[in-house]
C-alpha cells in the first residue's frame, strides 16, 4: 500500500489552477461512479448465472468470493504500482485492466463457463483495486486541505449513485428473459441444455463489451487530461520504531471494516433471490432488480444525512446507533414475511451508508506517519466481502434463505460494539520486551 495520506502530499498549483481544480476533481471522481456501477452489477450475475449453470447458494457466492478477494490480493501491489509509476497513470492502468476484466465476459458467455465468469470478474477487480487505492487519496489532496472532506464525501456520494442505478440498469439489460424453471432445466438432453445456456448467458456480452469500451475511453481521456502533478510521496521514518499492530482501535476498526463489508455485500447479493420467494415477495428477478436500487440507494441518501448528523454528534455515536438500527431491521424481516419483510430489509442500506467511512477515520485516528500502513490493512479488511457471502449462502443452502440472514445481525452488533466501545483509542500496546 502506498504510504500516501493527505496530509503527506501534496500538489503543486498554480493561481489559476488553485481556482480550478473542479474540473481534474470531476474527472477523477467518474471512476467512483464507474466501480461502484460495476460492483452493484454482481448482485444481478449472482441470481443470472445461477439459473444458467443450476447453481446452489454456496457456489453462486463464489462471484462475491472471487470479486472481493481480488481486494486483499491486488491491494499492496497496487499501492507498489503507484509508487513506481504515480497516481494518474495507475488509474489509467487500472481502467484498462477493469476493461480487459470486462472483454472477458464475452468469451466466458459463449462458451459458456462458471470458472471463466470467475476469472473475468477477478481480472475487473483487479484494476478495481488499482482506481480504489489511487483515486482515494488522489482526490483527498486535489484542493484545499480544509476542503479535503467535502471532496471526499462528494467522489463517495456519486460511488453510491452508481450502485444504485447500476442493479436497475442491469436487471433491464442482463435478466430481460425468464429462466426456465429447474425442473425444466434437468429435462433437457445434454445439447438441448448447453443451447439453453448460452442462449440465456449471452445477455451479458452486449452490456459488458459496452462497459468495457467505456472503461478503456475513460482511460483515454484520463491518460491526456493534464490532471495536475503529485509531489513525491513521504514514507515513514525508519527510525521509527512505532507499529500498526500497537494500536487497538485501528485492529479493532479492521475487523468492522471485515464484517460491515461482509454484512453490505451478504444482503445486496441475497436481495434479488430473496423477493423473489412465493412467501417474500412472489416477484420476478427482473422486477426484484430494480427494487435492488433501493438498498444501495438508501446509501447514497443515508451519506448526506450522516455528514450533517456528524457536525453535531460524535461519529462514534452515530456508527454504534446506525449499527443498532440495521441489525433491529434484519431481525424485522427474519420474523416477517411479504412486504414487510421487503422494506425492512431494503432499509438496512439508509443505515449502512455511514459505516464504512465512520469505521475507516474512527480506525485511523491519531496513527500519524502510520496513516498509510494502517489504510493499508483497512483495505486488505475488505475481504470481508469475500467471505461473510460465501458462508451466508452455505447457512442459506442448509437453513433457507430467510433465516440465513442471521449472519449480518452478528456482523452489526460488532460495529455497534464498535462504535461504542472499540473505537476508543488507547494508547499503544507496548511491545514485549
Amino acid at each position: 500500500m502506498a504510504q500516501t495520506t493527505a496530509s503527506s502530499t501534496s500538489v503543486s498549483f498554480s493561481d489559476d489552477t488553485t481556482q480550478n481544480y473542479r474540473r481534474p476533481l470531476a474527472m477523477v471522481t467518474t471512476l467512483f461512479f464507474m466501480w461502484g456501477f460495476l460492483t452493484s452489477l454482481n448482485d444481478i450475475l449472482i441470481p443470472h448465472l445461477k439459473t444458467v449453470f443450476d447453481l446452489n447458494y454456496a457456489k453462486a457466492m463464489l462471484i462475491q468470493f472471487a470479486f472481493f478477494t481480488s481486494y486483499f490480493v491486488f491491494s499492496l501491489p497496487s499501492g507498489k504500482l503507484i509508487d513506481a509509476v504515480g497516481y494518474k497513470k495507475a488509474m489509467v492502468a487500472g481502467l484498462f485492466t477493469m476493461g480487459i476484466g470486462a472483454l472477458l465476459f464475452l468469451p466466458a458467455a459463449s462458451v459458456p463457463s462458471f470458472p471463466f465468469f470467475l476469472t473475468a470478474l477477478i481480472v475487473l477487480a483487479a484494476g478495481m483495486t488499482i482506481l480504489q487505492v489511487s483515486a482515494n487519496p488522489y482526490v483527498a489532496i486535489l484542493g484545499p486541505e480544509k476542503t479535503a472532506a467535502s471532496r471526499l464525501n462528494l467522489a463517495q456520494a456519486f460511488n453510491s449513485l452508481g450502485t444504485t442505478i447500476g442493479p436497475k440498469l442491469g436487471g433491464m439489460l442482463i435478466l430481460s428473459s425468464a429462466p426456465l424453471a429447474v425442473a425444466a432445466m434437468h429435462a433437457m438432453s445434454g445439447p438441448q441444455l448447453q443451447a439453453y445456456r448460452v442462449e440465456q448467458a449471452s445477455s451479458v456480452k452486449m452490456p459488458y463489451l459496452v462497459f468495457a469500451l467505456a472503461l478503456m475511453a475513460l482511460g483515454v481521456a484520463i491518460a491526456l487530461f493534464k490532471l495536475p502533478a503529485i509531489a513525491s510521496v513521504e514514507q515513514r521514518s525508519a527510525a521509527s520504531h512505532d507499529s500498526i499492530w500497537r494500536h487497538t482501535h485501528l485492529i479493532l476498526g479492521a475487523i468492522g471494516i471485515f464484517v460491515y463489508v461482509g454484512a453490505e455485500v451478504s444482503i445486496g447479493s441475497f436481495l434479488v433471490n430473496y423477493f423473489s420467494q412465493p412467501d417474500i415477495g412472489n416477484i420476478s428477478e427482473q422486477t426484484a432488480s430494480g427494487l435492488l436500487s433501493f438498498y444501495w440507494g438508501g446509501a447514497m441518501v443515508g451519506r448526506f444525512i450522516g455528514s450533517a448528523l456528524q457536525q453535531k454528534i460524535a461519529a462514534n455515536k452515530i456508527l454504534g446507533v446506525a449499527a443498532l438500527v440495521a441489525a433491529l431491521l434484519v431481525v424485522a424481516s427474519m420474523l416477517t414475511f411479504g412486504h414487510v419483510a421487503m422494506w425492512t430489509i431494503i432499509a438496512v442500506g439508509l443505515f449502512n451508508s455511514v459505516m464504512f467511512p465512520t469505521i475507516f477515520t474512527l480506525a485511523i485516528e491519531g496513527l500519524g506517519p502510520l496513516t498509510g500502513d494502517g489504510s493499508g490493512l483497512l483495505v486488505a479488511a475488505i475481504i470481508g466481502g469475500a467471505i461473510i457471502p460465501e458462508l451466508q449462502g452455505l447457512i442459506a443452502d442448509r437453513i433457507g434463505i430467510h433465516h440465513a440472514f442471521f449472519l449480518p445481525i452478528l456482523c452489526y452488533i460488532y460495529i455497534m460494539y464498535y462504535g461504542f466501545v472499540g473505537s476508543q483509542k488507547k494508547e499503544p500496546v507496548r511491545a514485549a520486551a
